[in-house]
């Protein structure tokens, strides 16, 4: 009996690990969405650069697991879009302005995807939390 529970908490412990990592990957994307047309502050200067979570797989040592936690968040190194705005504050001496290189479909794809993984990490806690009361409900009668 002991032992189940210890793999109930395990399972819960590894979900939330899930939730975590796919919460802090909407953070970053949210962030990405918010400024996808924020141009520079200084003429010709370089706009919001697009930013990428990783994922990292961590030993939990009091789970005795491995969990997924947030990596790091690096800049996309692709190249800025430009259109030509002459009359921009953020355009450049010949009239081009540089836009961020976030693409809103890639963004809402990606949101999709941490939805996904968000709710299955969800499901796992909800049917973990389902067993252990049919556990105690066979243990009451």
């Amino acid at each position: 009996m002991a032992d189940d529970i210890s793999d109930f908490s395990r399972s819960m412990g590894i979900a939330t690990s899930g939730l975590r990592a796919q919460a802090g990957r909407m953070r970053v994307i949210s962030e990405n969405i918010a400024n996808a047309q924020s141009t520079s502050q200084n003429a010709g200067g370089d706009p919001y650069r697009r930013k990428v979570p990783t994922f990292k797989s961590e030993l939990d040592r009091s789970l005795d697991a491995r969990i997924v936690g947030l990596g790091r968040i690096r800049p996309d190194q692709s190249a800025f879009p430009t259109r030509y705005e002459p009359g921009n504050p953020a355009a450049d001496a010949a009239g081009n302005v540089k836009y961020p290189n976030v693409n809103s479909l890639v963004e809402m794809t990606d949101m999709k995807e941490a939805q996904r993984s968000y709710e299955a990490n969800l499901n796992i806690i909800s049917a973990t939390r389902r067993m252990i009361q049919r556990t105690l409900d066979i243990l009451k009668a």
